[in-house]
Formats: structure tokens, C-alpha cells, sequence
């Protein structure tokens, strides 16, 4: 089969297992000099084509780029690569490490590959294949463009290989690499090689999410299909449990649960076997067990996951996260990660599974485990342990469990995924950074909830996201199957979670945007209009230029019918149009009337929020956080913000009140004294304004009730109504009939001056939107006249790639830095990198000295001026500098302790150490950047940052 294609068959004949078609069919297209597209479930094997080309790099003396989009990927995939062919042929290229960057093979963030390439890095030469891994990620909002810019500018003789999961535009994204790279060959696969099983835990049961039952009519006799047909639909047993759980209360489901539990949960169809939505069996029962839970007839406290009434169980019966875990063991379906969206859940199961004193793992595994962390740790100083949570994660370890989240020091999340895929570690909860790439399959993947916070807003997750995290259910080579759990809680709907079980349109949408950074780059590298029209070829203008085709085809199809509506409602005692339009502008009238009162209220309630004082109580009315809080710190809002004071609740948590929170107008139910020096980011500050709080305001005073006010526009409506009853029409016997041939002309003009506006507003907005950038920048003098070049300062901000990047090159431009010693660069550096809490931003920051407060005022400034320029030619805006982190960077460039550092603060470790990251990548950019006193500095700074926990994890 792949006798015709010989380094294809020397790379085969490498493994113990046979290729699957997919991957000899890509493998194939390699070979013959074409790029690929493979789109394929995870776990399914799409790597084996990279590590293909990376093959065929070694065989042929050329070179291949493997990128990927996140550090701890490309140190994974650094790994393997260097167990296959050997250190001295593998190099790493990461923000914050560099290992034989010249080697034939190079692992790569996708931001190094877009880095070298605008630097004409020599590094370049030879390069044959760059494997795009995950290039799915080219969605994602803030990063994605980066991928669209790489294979753009790669050129044209380096053949592309790119990885994707399963999208339902594979053929469409794989059109655009045809177009822009050249002979692309797309290969789809939506086979799963370990089959997965969907299931729900109610209580302590679990069930089948699916059951495939036979068609009914095969019993009519009149009924000629194939026998044996069978439709896949939600368990009814699953239902019935959950509906005697929300009608009859906890003790009569977990009556239920007990009774007939196991068999209610196998629900049995035609073969007794439950089946999931893609028809693959289930057989919970006789599935690994390790022991029964049948028992007789029990209450609270008693039998199969009594216990959690007994102790510390969920509401309703459900179980504790230690029974979910155990009740998975006992069905011999570990290893397991579940999936918290939350840091401190994650923290927190460990902490239940310690207290219950479960271990996973036998002793002497356990003590293997502890040795590793003891040596992986030596780097680190004895005094920072505790701060880093140290002792909770090495018990955990030793037991067999632990928690994977982006708060941790990333030492411990890297030995977390060694030990994990070893089978050392059996249980991880994690938060879903870990579905992103990282090779760390499990057996069964549980989802405690399907509601996530999303930065903004608690939102349902998609369909997408869903098949992401289960995707880690099922080991290929080691299971036969995998398994999905999602833990019922009240209110969630079974239904609701069969269509995300069950879905599989999830289209790749570009997030594509020129930056100044790119500008720059681009007409330095090919000229204004080059790259203009180069900018014209992204994914972004091609997914935009398709839809614009199905727009006119609509908008042609919808002129044609419009006309045979308006014949439909010809009358004959007058113009019936112009009847209609007066029907229409009381429909109309009606409905602004009501959206301007809805408005008024709004306009109410900001107005409440900006005249919010320090000190003022009020009562949050409904959300997670309703209740007491009071204000300490205002915020009037400006520069088209709406006003959203921060307070402090009565559970003492720090929130930012919105429009969302407060849909009417609020008023000060009293008021207190708001010590001077509180530091609202200090969580002790904050318990004890909120004790405050609840002393002084014990009770709610009366509402206060507001009179109606008259409505503008009852005149208006009347003299409209008179004019419809005093038009010819109105006296028609067909008035009826006409109006609704009116109403869907009315209607389809509304969506055809829609589409035209689509149109109007798509043809060429990448290049438009670049245009704009470029006027600016002239406007500037980052660009000579007409943005033919690039002038001095220009040359900086190319070097520049942060996403605050103009921001940046203004400061180095009027030298709003010059003053600052090293720590002191480093806490104002972190102003641009660091993204605050919604409800932290806006919070006063601490300032290490006069320096610093004064060069951030400085860069205030400066942003304000920049983000006015962009709003005048409706350009994207630049985020304002936060100094949420300044004083602690400073303390910890200063040499201080890490536990000093963050004493007083609700950062995590982990975050720290991922800012400071950012903060020496910056630091490093202006090293190249700026004048040579200023560079010097930077790399002092640097060399202050990367210590202890901070450099502890690199792999150099």
C-alpha cells in the first residue's frame, strides 16, 4: 500500500502498529511535495504527519519547524522529538527558552516563527516543512491572528503541514491554504479510534446519557424499511431520576437511585445494551469493577453512596467530589480528569480528597512520585514552598491525585502531566487550559458544570468546547473505550446536554486584524501596497468574500420577490404602500417608544452609578452577588464607558457594578467610613470592611416608589392613527389580505437593506482596516509620506510585538521611561502586559516609589491621546496600561522573597511567574528597541526578573 512512496514506508516501519488510512493518505501528500490539511478528532493520531515531516527533514538534509501555540505543547513535543532522533538534532525556541536553535528540527511557539520571519532571521535558510499544530488556535481572539501571518509569509517553496480538530469547514479553510500556499490536500477523519461513551451522574448513579431504542413502526405490518432500524435518543431512565430528584426531594432519588439504580442506569435496549449517539455499546456493569455497591434497602447514611448524606454530600444526594472519584475506581475507570472552571475548585478537590484519605496509587508509587517532586524542586528556595502551595501538591502527589491549572507554578503542572501519563498520578482536576493540545489522555473525562466564566460574563459552553474537553477521554493502545461523565446539578437540562454531546457543526472563524506592529513589518518588507494587497489573501477577506457571493445571490433573489409582494397589495381605492407605510410607522413608533423608556431607565441607572460616592451602601438587586456592598472606588465612566464604581460585597468579594448588575436606577441605602489606607486588592482589608459593612446596615430600609411619567409620544400615535383611519385604504373589504402581502414586503426590505449593509461593510475590510492603520501611523511618523516607508521610529515599533505595541513605541519615542532604574522598568513594563479581573481594573494601583506612579500618569497620557486617534478613524482601541502587578514586580526584580512578594495580594504563583515571563519578553524587545542607556537597563531588569520560581521551570 505505501511500497510507492519510500521514505513513507522507512517512516512506517518504525512503529509496532500500522498506520491508520487518514494518516498514510497525509503522509502520502507529504511525500509528493503537497501541503495538507488533517482535521481529526483528538487522540486520533494527526501528529504521526508531522512527525512525518520531520522525516522527511532529516532524510532529505533540509529543515522543519515544528510550532505550536503554547509553551508547555512545545516542550512536550521537544521531548518527544529529542527520545526519537536524538538532543543534538532537536532545538527549542520558546519566549523564555532557546536550546540548538540552528538544528535541523526546531520546536517553536507559532509567535517565534512570526518573530523570525519580519527579522529575516538567517535562521530561515533550509526550511522545508513547518507542522502547524493545533492551527484551529488561528481562532482564537487574541492570539489567532499570528497563525494567518505565518503561513501568509512563509515562502512559497516551504510546504505547510496543518493539524486541526475536527471543524466542520475543514474543505473551506482547506480552499484558502490552496489559494495562498499552493496544492493543499484537506483530509477530514471523524473517526475516534477509542469509541467514546457518554454518560450523567445523578446523585450517586451513574446513567446513560443515550439509549438506542428500535423503531416502533417495525411492529405495523404495512412498514417495508430494513428491520432493525434504531433511533438514538436522551435515556428516559436518566429523565425519570432527575425529575424525582427535583419533584420528590433528595431522600426519595436517592430511594430511587438505590431501588433500581444500576439497572436504571444500564437503561437496557434491544441487545441490554445502553448506546451512545454515535451507536457504540455501553456495559457499565461488567466493566472492570473492583467490588459491588448492591445493598439492601437504605436511607440517609446507608448503602451505595449513602455516605454523602452522612457527611458533606451535595445537595439533593449528589456525591462529593472524593465519592465521584472513588465510585470511578470501583468501576475500574481510572484514570480521570475532571474538568472544574475554576482554580480554586481545583485546588479545593485536592484538599476534599486529602481530608477524605483516599489514595490512588500503591505506596511505593507514591513514594516514587514524592522523590520526583523532591528533585524536580531543588532549584527553589526552601522559604517559597509554602506560598507556592507546595505541601498540598506533593501529598496529593504522593497519593495519586492532583490539581492542573494555569495558577500553579508551571514546574508543578509539567510534573503533574509526566506523572498523569506515566499512570502515576490517577485523578487530575483541572481547568480547560488542559484540553488545549497537551498530550494527557485519560480514560474517562468528568465536566462537574457546562457554564464557564469567560472574562466578561458565566456563559454555557459550546459544542466546540465540549468535544475539546471529552476529546481526552480514551488512551489509544491502552483502552477500549472512553468515557464522559457530566455531573447532573439542578437545572440542568439532559437535553441540553445530548445536543452538546451530540453536535458537530463548529465552524474555524478567523480573528485576523492588521496591528501596527504588522503594518510596519509588512510595508518595510514589500511597500504600502504590496502588502495591502498581500493583507487581501487572509483567511479573515476570504471567509468575508464568500459570504459577500451568498449575499448578492440573497439580495438579487429578494429584489425579485419584493416586487411580486408589492403587486400581491395593489388595491384599488388607493395607493396601499402608502397605507402600509403608516401601519408601518406605528409599529415602529410604538417600539421606540418602548426602547426609549427601557433607555430612560438605563439612562437612570447610570446615572446612579456615577453619582455612587466612597462610602455609599447599596443592594446589588439579583445575580450571583446580590446583597449589600459598599462603593470604594468610584468610576464616572468616560470616553464611551458607562460608569462602573467598584464595591465590596457583604461575603466580602471585590466587584465592579455594571449596567448588568443594576438595570434600574440605585440608590445609597446609607452610608460608612472607608479606612484611607484600604487596599481593596488585600483579601484581609476586605473581610473587615465587609463585617463593617454588615454591622452597620443590618436591615433594608423601605423601596422608595417612583411616580410614571407621561409618554412623548401618545401625540404622535394619535395623529398617526387618525391619518390611517382617514386614508382610502382603511375602507377596503381586502384590507387584510393586502396588509399581509405589506407586512412580509415591509420585512423582506428590512433584511435586504441588512445584506446590502454587510456588503458594503465586508468587500475589502482587511485591506480598509489596514489603510486606516497606516493613516495613523503617517499621522504619527512611524510611516513616511503616504505610508510608502518606514522612518526611524517606525523601525522601532516593528520590534515591538505586544499587543500594547504603539503604546510601547510612544514611550520610547518621548522617553517617559529615561528616569527608571532597572526594578523600576520592570513594575512600569508590567503595565503592559498585565490584564486585570474585570473588577480590579480601574482599582488605584500601589506604587514602589514617585519614579514609577509618575512615569505611569505619563503613559496614561500618552494612551489617552493614542486610543482618541483611533476612535476618530474607528480603529480598534488599545487597551489603557494597568499597574495591578507594578509594586510586586518591583519587589521581586528588587531580590526580594517570593512569599513577601505576593503577601497581600490574590495573585497566584503561577500567574506571577507567567506576568514576570512576559514582563523579560517585553524587556528583551527593548533591548533591541531602545537607546543604548535605556537597553541597558532592560536587561538588567531582566536579569533582576528571571530568578528563583521564575526561571525554575526552564528546560536550558
Amino acid at each position: 500500500m505505501i511500497a510507492s512512496w519510500p521514505r513513507l514506508a522507512e517512516f512506517a516501519a518504525q512503529f509496532d502498529f500500522p498506520l491508520d488510512d487518514f494518516q498514510i493518505e497525509a503522509c502520502r501528500a507529504v511525500e509528493d511535495g503537497r501541503g495538507v490539511l488533517v482535521a481529526a478528532p483528538t487522540g486520533a493520531g494527526k501528529t504521526i504527519v508531522g512527525e512525518f515531516a520531520v522525516h522527511l527533514a532529516l532524510a532529505t538534509g533540509r529543515k522543519a519547524f515544528y510550532t505550536t501555540p503554547i509553551k508547555a505543547l512545545s516542550n512536550q513535543k521537544y521531548t518527544d522529538l529529542v527520545r526519537r532522533h536524538g538532543a543534538d538534532r532537536v532545538g527549542l525556541l520558546t519566549g523564555d527558552a532557546s536550546i540548538n536553535g540552528e538544528a535541523p528540527i526546531v520546536v517553536m511557539t507559532t509567535e517565534v516563527l512570526r518573530n523570525m520571519m519580519y527579522a529575516g532571521s538567517t535562521t530561515l535558510r533550509g526550511l522545508g516543512w513547518v507542522v502547524m499544530d493545533e492551527v484551529h488556535y488561528l481562532a482564537d481572539r487574541f492570539r489567532g491572528a499570528v497563525w494567518e501571518e505565518v503561513i501568509i509569509h512563509l515562502p512559497p517553496d516551504v510546504s505547510v503541514v496543518s493539524l486541526s480538530a475536527t471543524v466542520s469547514n475543514a474543505e473551506e479553510f482547506g480552499a484558502w491554504l490552496d489559494e495562498v500556499r499552493g496544492d493543499t490536500e484537506v483530509i477530514v477523519s471523524e473517526h475516534r479510534p477509542v469509541p467514546l461513551w457518554q454518560h450523567m451522574m445523578v446523585g450517586q448513579t451513574l446513567f446513560d446519557l443515550f439509549v438506542e431504542e428500535r423503531d416502533s413502526r417495525e411492529d405495523d405490518e404495512h412498514f417495508t424499511a430494513a428491520p432493525g432500524r434504531f433511533s438514538v435518543s436522551v435515556n428516559p431512565d436518566l429523565v425519570h431520576a432527575i425529575r424525582g430528584t427535583e419533584g420528590r426531594g433528595a431522600w426519595d432519588s436517592h430511594w430511587v437511585s438505590n431501588r433500581g439504580g444500576r439497572d436504571k442506569g444500564r437503561s437496557k435496549s434491544r441487545n441490554g445494551r445502553g448506546r451512545d449517539a454515535r451507536g457504540g455499546r455501553d456495559d457499565w456493569a461488567g466493566r472492570g469493577r473492583r467490588g459491588s455497591d448492591s445493598s439492601g434497602g437504605r436511607g440517609p447514611g446507608g448503602g451505595d453512596g449513602g455516605r454523602g448524606f452522612a457527611r458533606g454530600g451535595r445537595p439533593g444526594g449528589g456525591a462529593t467530589r472524593a465519592e465521584v472519584i472513588e465510585r470511578l475506581e470501583r468501576e475500574g475507570l481510572l484514570p480521570a480528569i475532571t474538568f472544574i472552571f475554576s482554580r480554586a475548585g481545583c485546588d479545593a478537590a485536592v484538599g476534599q480528597l486529602l481530608a477524605s484519605g483516599m489514595r490512588l496509587v500503591p505506596e511505593s508509587d507514591g513514594e516514587a512520585n514524592r522523590r520526583l517532586v523532591e528533585e524536580r524542586i531543588q532549584g527553589l528556595a526552601e522559604e517559597d514552598l509554602s506560598v507556592l502551595g507546595y505541601w498540598d501538591f506533593v501529598d496529593g502527589i504522593s497519593r495519586g491525585f492532583a490539581a492542573h491549572h494555569a495558577g500553579m507554578l508551571p514546574t508543578f503542572r509539567e510534573i503533574v502531566e509526566e506523572l498523569f501519563t506515566a499512570g502515576r498520578v490517577r485523578a487530575v482536576f483541572a481547568t480547560e487550559t488542559l484540553a488545549l493540545g497537551i498530550n494527557m489522555p485519560a480514560r474517562t473525562v468528568v465536566l462537574e458544570k457546562l457554564v464557564k466564566f469567560n472574562g466578561e460574563n458565566h456563559v454555557d459552553i459550546s459544542p466546540a468546547e465540549y468535544t475539546q474537553l471529552t476529546g481526552r477521554a480514551g488512551r489509544r493502545g491502552i483502552d477500549i473505550e472512553g468515557h464522559a461523565v457530566v455531573i447532573w446539578n439542578r437545572g440542568l437540562d439532559p437535553a441540553g446536554v445530548a445536543g452538546l454531546a451530540s453536535t458537530r457543526t463548529y465552524p474555524l472563524r478567523s480573528s485576523f486584524r492588521p496591528t501596527y506592529n504588522m503594518a510596519v513589518n509588512l510595508v518595510r518588507q514589500f511597500g504600502r501596497e504590496t502588502a495591502r494587497e498581500i493583507l487581501e489573501t487572509s483567511f479573515a477577506q476570504f471567509q468575508a468574500d464568500r459570504a459577500v457571493v451568498g449575499f448578492v445571490r440573497t439580495i438579487r433573489r429578494n429584489e425579485e420577490a419584493l416586487a411580486g409582494y408589492a403587486e400581491q397589495m395593489t388595491c384599488h381605492l388607493g395607493d396601499f404602500t402608502e397605507y402600509a407605510a403608516i401601519r408601518n410607522e406605528i409599529r415602529n413608533v410604538e417600539k421606540e417608544g418602548a426602547k426609549a423608556r427601557s433607555a430612560s431607565v438605563r439612562a437612570a441607572a447610570a446615572i446612579s452609578l456615577e453619582s455612587l460616592k466612597l462610602g455609599d451602601i447599596v443592594r446589588i438587586p439579583a445575580g450571583r452577588h446580590s446583597g449589600l456592598a459598599v462603593v470604594v472606588l468610584p468610576n464616572r465612566g468616560g470616553k464611551g464607558e458607562a460608569p462602573s464604581p467598584s464595591v465590596v460585597t457583604e461575603d466580602h468579594q471585590l466587584r465592579r457594578l455594571t449596567l448588568h448588575d443594576v438595570p434600574t436606577p440605585l440608590e445609597p441605602l446609607g452610608s460608612m467610613r472607608v479606612p484611607k489606607q484600604f487596599n481593596a486588592r488585600n483579601p484581609k482589608a476586605r473581610r473587615d470592611l465587609a463585617a463593617t459593612l454588615r454591622a452597620t446596615m443590618p436591615h433594608d430600609p423601605p423601596p422608595r416608589r417612583r411616580g410614571a411619567e407621561p409618554d412623548p409620544d401618545d401625540q404622535r400615535l394619535d395623529g398617526l392613527r387618525r391619518q390611517l383611519k382617514a386614508h382610502p385604504c382603511h375602507r377596503c373589504p381586502d384590507r387584510e389580505n393586502h396588509a399581509r402581502w405589506a407586512e412580509r414586503w415591509w420585512r423582506l426590505r428590512r433584511e435586504t437593506d441588512g445584506l446590502q449593509r454587510k456588503v458594503d461593510g465586508r468587500t475589502n475590510s482587511v485591506a480598509k482596516t489596514f489603510d486606516r492603520i497606516c493613516d495613523l501611523l503617517v499621522e504619527m511618523g512611524y510611516l513616511g509620506a503616504g505610508g510608502q516607508t518606514v522612518t526611524a521610529e517606525g523601525d522601532r515599533l516593528r520590534q515591538l510585538y505586544t499587543e500594547k505595541d504603539l503604546l510601547a513605541a510612544e514611550c520610547l519615542r518621548v522617553g517617559a521611561w529615561r528616569r527608571l532604574d532597572a526594578p523600576s522598568l520592570a513594575a512600569i513594563v508590567s503595565a503592559l502586559v498585565h490584564e486585570p479581573r474585570r473588577e480590579e481594573s480601574g482599582l488605584t494601583p500601589r506604587w514602589p516609589n514617585d519614579d514609577v506612579r509618575e512615569a505611569y500618569d505619563r503613559m496614561v497620557e500618552i494612551w489617552s491621546d493614542l486610543e482618541d486617534a483611533e476612535g476618530a478613524l474607528t480603529l480598534p482601541r488599545t487597551g489603557m496600561p494597568d499597574g495591578g502587578i507594578a509594586w510586586a514586580v518591583h519587589r521581586w526584580a528588587s531580590g526580594q522573597r517570593l512569599e513577601d512578594v505576593l503577601r497581600g495580594t490574590d495573585l497566584a504563583a503561577g500567574d506571577f511567574v507567567r506576568r514576570c515571563k512576559q514582563v523579560i519578553d517585553l524587556l528583551g524587545q527593548l533591548t533591541d528597541a531602545a537607546d543604548p542607556d535605556l537597553a541597558a537597563t532592560a536587561r538588567k531588569a531582566s536579569d533582576g526578573v528571571l530568578r528563583g520560581v521564575v526561571a525554575a521551570d526552564r528546560l536550558d
